[in-house]
């Protein structure tokens, strides 16, 4: 089958097209014809971290975790799902998983879902890592309707899928950009926007909440600003980060009574850890995508397999609005 390979790690032109041998079905799985994939950061730092990172793939390596394709042929012990089916999910493309960036892919049946029938295959191709990870963030956050939530960056990857099931879950949500263009997303995504380049945290926690703080802030920006997620919250709030890796005085979040839900979507790939949690999240936001309260929003580029050098450019120049889609076919 046709692919796109790494043999060394580092910048977008690592990427080399190459014939590899089609993957075969095993237990528990099943094999997919890819439809799309989409580009995470993470799959940007494996290809450019390679060992440094310690999720990477030994060379040579198949990269590329989300995708959307049909099911071609299911492996022993799968009853959920059939030849034929449009299936959506994010399985592979580090560690020891072989990746997206090929024609077929054998993905463990606990990673997928049936894809959302009111989206494209490229729609359903973004959708999965944002969506598990914003998902998951917010129930661990507890959130509940009538709630203030905070979502920093609103207009990114995971952000604007945050903003948007926050507000299905009844949340009156808020969100920060540094762009006009940003801005007017969060706005067009339900979102009241707040231009963080203009506005102190102090000024829009007064203006918002009156000086009260918001109950939960979804910080997707990470490092240095978690500082700010901290300054952001009401007493006893919730604060969930996805980009954690920082070192931090907590001594905001102590005074404050804070609880911090440290987001890593990555774990039961990883560890083959309680994998079926994701099938279901998936499930879940089928249902909501299909309700009409959740819809990814798709960069204005198009790159096919071949391209995939020029989709990674295009993810790390941060000129891209939703997610960078690839085509396979």
């Amino acid at each position: 089958m046709k692919a796109m390979i790494v043999n060394t790690f580092g910048g977008p032109e690592v990427f080399e097209k190459a014939e590899v041998t089609k993957p075969t079905i095993k237990a528990g799985h099943v094999l997919v014809k890819m439809a799309a994939t989409s580009v995470n950061t993470v799959d940007t730092m494996i290809r450019q971290m390679g060992k440094e990172l310690p999720i990477s793939p030994p060379a040579p390596a198949i990269l590329g975790m989300d995708f959307a394709g049909t099911i071609e042929e299911v492996g022993e012990g799968v009853s959920e799902y059939r030849v034929g089916d449009e299936v959506y999910g994010c399985a592979g493309g580090l560690a020891d998983l072989p990746g997206t960036l090929a024609e077929y892919m054998v993905a463990d049946a606990n990673l997928i879902a049936l894809k959302p029938t009111n989206l494209t295959m490229r729609e359903a191709a973004a959708l999965p890592l944002v969506g598990i990870t914003a998902y998951e963030g917010l129930l661990r956050a507890g959130i509940k309707t009538g709630q203030k939530v905070l979502v920093h960056g609103g207009s990114g990857g995971v952000g604007h899928v945050a903003l948007q099931l926050a507000r299905h879950f009844g949340a009156n949500v808020f969100s920060t950009g540094g762009g006009e263009a940003q801005l007017n997303l969060i706005e067009k995504l339900g979102g009241i926007p707040i231009n963080y380049k203009n506005e102190s945290v102090e000024e829009y926690v007064q203006k918002h909440t009156s000086g009260d703080g918001f109950d939960i802030v979804f910080d997707s920006v990470g490092s240095t600003n978690m500082s700010k997620s901290f300054e952001a919250s009401a007493l006893n709030g919730q604060v969930v980060s996805t980009v954690a890796m920082v070192e931090l005085d907590l001594t905001t979040a102590h005074f404050k009574g804070l609880s911090l839900h440290v987001v890593f979507m990555l774990i039961p790939m990883l560890h083959n850890f309680h994998r079926e949690k994701h099938g279901l999240i998936l499930k879940a936001l089928k249902s909501i995508v299909e309700e009409g309260d959740l819809k990814p929003v798709l960069d204005d580029t198009s790159y096919k397999l071949e391209e995939i050098g020029k989709a990674h450019e295009r993810l790390e120049s941060g000129k891209a609005m939703g997610k960078v889609v690839v085509t396979i076919d």
